[in-house]
C-alpha cells in the first residue's frame, strides 16, 4: 500500500469511490455497502443520487441514514427512459469533471440510472464497478429495459461483483476476464437481515393496521412494464379468483403508484380479502415478506429476498434472470396466463408437500457478507 505526503507527514493513500443510484431497489441494495465504506479508513466514499425515484428513494436514505454528497434530482412527472438516460449522462459527467473525480464509480443492477452513470464514467475513463453483475434472461425485451441495461453495463464495467457462480458464468461467456469477476452473494441479503425483526409491530403503521394477520398472508407485487395491458389484467383476474375461493387468506398488494396500475387494480380486485395499500417503506415491506405465507411477484429483488426468509415465490413472468432460486426449488416461474396462474397458486395453497419443498429450499444468494467481500476487493485496488 502506498503513501502520500502532506505537510511533511506520511498518510495512507485512499481510494476515491463514487456510488451512484437513483431508485429504491438500488438504494436498498447499495445502502449496506455505502455504510461499510463510510467507516473504512482506506476509502474516500461519496454518494451521488439521481432521484430517478424521488419519494421512495428518499425514504430508504432516511432509514439507513445516508446523506448524499450529490443529488441530480431528475424526477419529473411522466418522464421517459430517454429523459432519465440523458439527464443522468450529463449530470454524472458534471460531477466527475467538476466536483469529484473518483478512482472507481460503483453502479448497481440494471436501471437506466446505472447504465447512464456507467456510460458517463466510461467517457471520462473512470473504471466502473458493477454490483449485482451477470444476471441474464437471454431476452433483451424481458425485463425491459433492464435486460439490455445490464448487458450494456457489463460491457462498460471493469469490475464485476456477481451474486452467484451462475452470474459469473454468464459473464465468462461474454468474454469478461475471470480476474475481474468476484462472486460475492447479493447485498440485498445484507440489507434484509439488518431490518427484519421477529416481534415487528405492524399495528403502528397506517397502511398495515387493518390487515388481518391472524389469516395467512399472500404478498403480491406487480408493476413490470412488460406486464402492462392484457398480461396484468389476466394476473389480477386469476388472483382475484383465488381470493374469492380461499377466504382464509389475506392478499396484500402494495400498489405501484403508476395511475394505470392503480385504476386496473381497482377494477379487477373485487374480493374483500385483497387489501390494496400504498407502497410501503422498506422496513415495513421487509417485515411483511417475513410475515407472509408466500409471495406472488413480477419483481426481481423479491426472488432473492423471500428465499432468504424461507418464503416460496411464484414469479408472474415468462422468464427470470435469477435461475439459481428456480434450480434450488424456492422460486417457480408461472408465466402470465390466467388459468396457469390460478392453478399454480391453488396448488401451492392446497398441496402441503409442494409448499414445504419450496419453503425449505436453500437460499442461493449468500450469507449476508456480500458487502464485506466487495469492500475487501476495493481495498485491494489501492496502489
Amino acid at each position: 500500500m502506498s503513501y502520500i505526503v502532506k505537510n511533511g507527514d506520511y498518510h495512507m493513500k485512499k481510494i476515491k469511490v463514487l456510488s451512484v443510484f437513483g431508485t429504491r431497489p438500488e438504494a436498498i441494495k447499495m445502502a449496506p455497502l455505502v455504510k461499510m465504506m463510510e467507516n473504512n479508513k482506506n476509502i474516500d466514499s461519496k454518494v451521488l443520487v439521481t432521484g430517478q425515484h424521488r419519494q421512495m428513494l428518499d425514504s430508504v436514505l432516511e432509514i439507513f441514514n445516508i446523506q448524499p454528497d450529490f443529488d441530480l434530482n431528475i424526477m419529473k412527472h411522466g418522464q421517459t427512459i430517454q429523459d432519465i438516460t440523458s439527464k443522468v449522462l450529463y449530470g454524472v459527467n458534471d460531477i466527475i469533471v467538476n466536483k469529484f473525480r473518483p478512482d472507481l464509480l460503483l453502479v448497481h443492477g440494471d436501471t437506466s440510472t446505472s447504465f447512464s452513470a456507467a456510460l458517463s464514467a466510461f467517457y471520462e475513463k473512470v473504471p466502473v464497478g458493477h454490483v449485482e453483475a451477470g444476471l441474464r434472461t437471454g431476452n433483451i425485451y424481458s425485463p425491459y429495459p433492464e435486460e439490455m441495461n445490464r448487458k450494456l453495463i457489463g460491457s462498460l464495467a471493469t469490475y464485476h461483483f456477481s451474486p452467484t457462480q451462475n452470474n459469473k458464468n454468464n459473464l465468462l461467456k461474454e468474454n469478461i476476464s475471470e480476474n475481474n469477476i468476484l462472486v460475492t452473494g447479493n447485498t440485498v441479503i445484507d440489507a434484509l437481515h439488518s431490518v427484519t425483526k421477529n416481534d415487528f409491530d405492524f399495528s403502528i403503521y397506517e397502511d398495515l393496521k387493518n390487515i388481518n394477520f391472524d389469516k395467512k398472508i399472500i404478498l403480491l407485487t406487480c408493476h413490470r412494464r412488460e406486464n402492462w395491458g392484457k398480461p396484468m389484467e389476466d394476473i389480477f383476474e386469476a388472483i382475484n379468483k383465488i381470493a374469492l375461493e380461499y377466504n382464509e387468506y389475506e392478499i396484500v398488494y402494495p400498489v405501484h403508484m403508476n395511475p394505470a396500475i392503480v385504476q386496473l387494480a381497482e377494477e379487477k380486485f373485487t374480493a374483500n380479502n385483497v387489501k390494496r395499500i400504498k407502497p410501503l417503506e422498506y422496513v415495513e415491506f421487509a417485515n411483511l415478506i417475513a410475515k407472509s405465507d408466500f409471495i406472488l411477484t413480477d419483481s426481481g429483488g423479491l426472488q432473492e429476498e423471500a428465499p432468504s426468509l424461507g418464503k416460496p415465490v411464484l414469479v408472474l413472468r415468462t422468464e427470470t434472470e435469477r435461475p439459481e432460486a428456480v434450480e434450488a426449488g424456492t422460486v417457480k416461474v408461472i408465466g402470465v396466463s390466467k388459468d396457469k396462474i390460478y392453478e399454480e397458486i391453488k396448488n401451492l395453497i392446497t398441496n402441503k408437500n409442494v409448499y414445504d419443498s419450496m419453503a425449505n429450499a436453500v437460499n442461493p444468494y449468500g450469507d449476508g457478507h456480500s458487502c464485506e467481500r466487495i469492500v475487501t476487493f476495493i481495498e485491494s485496488l489501492i496502489k
